[in-house]
């Protein structure tokens, strides 16, 4: 549902954009050596904001294409794991701006807060428009909690293997992107099916196992910040 009200699209624009550049801090602080500059960074949020509306359409054409719904999470987990990645590599072509291993998950991470930010402000804009400002708020901490970080850490394992074989050879980083991808469409997707599908127990755990997953990447990140040094 969209809304012409300006107040409406202002509040969702808030409580969308607000939580993804809380993350975005967060993730930063891992990259205080050598910090990136503020005007890429926030360009590279942009493109991520932008990117949803690359996503929306290609996502309906899954849903009215594809009969089977595991492949429909799959085929829609897929194309946001694919477009982030590709909206880095298109803005940074032939720049020499990832110049360390800790770049890669640091841009990455970026555009999909940027791509997090304007998705749950489209999430927000049906209950706010029904004035049901409680239920925003709720939903707005649950994305908060959950798809906000899925974001960040789904792109986060993209960009940590391509940290990690930065120094390797273009065919083994080729392998270790493909990893990456696929390690990443795989926590999006099964992350997706349980929660669409689970009670409020089984939110619980997912996301726990989210926040598991979160320490290992920080783990990660303190890795390549040594190999970046």
């Amino acid at each position: 549902m969209i809304t012409s009200d300006p107040k409406i699209l202002s509040l969702a624009l808030l409580g969308g954009i607000a939580p993804a550049l809380f993350w975005l801090w967060f993730w930063l602080r891992e990259d205080n050596q050598k910090p990136e500059p503020k005007g890429l960074i926030a360009s590279i949020f942009f493109i991520g904001m932008m990117c949803v509306i690359i996503v929306i359409p290609l996502q309906k054409f899954i849903q009215n294409n594809v009969t089977s719904y595991e492949w429909k999470i799959i085929g829609w987990a897929s194309l946001e794991e694919l477009i982030k990645y590709l909206g880095v590599i298109i803005l940074l072509y032939k720049t020499d701006r990832i110049d360390e291993p800790i770049d890669w998950p640091i841009f990455l991470i970026t555009i999909a807060l940027g791509f997090a930010a304007l998705e749950n402000s489209l999430f927000l804009i049906k209950p706010l428009s029904l004035g049901e400002t409680t239920v925003g708020l709720l939903t707005g901490q649950l994305r908060f909690l959950g798809s906000t970080l899925l974001h960040a850490v789904s792109s986060g394992i993209v960009g940590i293997a391509l940290g990690l074989s930065f120094y390797m050879g273009k065919y083994i980083r080729k392998i270790y992107l493909l990893g990456g991808l696929t390690l990443a469409i795989t926590l999006h997707s099964v992350f997706n099916f349980f929660i669409m599908n689970s009670d409020g127990n089984n939110s619980l755990r997912v996301l726990g196992f989210l926040w598991v997953v979160t320490i290992i990447i920080m783990l990660l990140f303190e890795k390549l910040r040594r190999m970046s040094v």
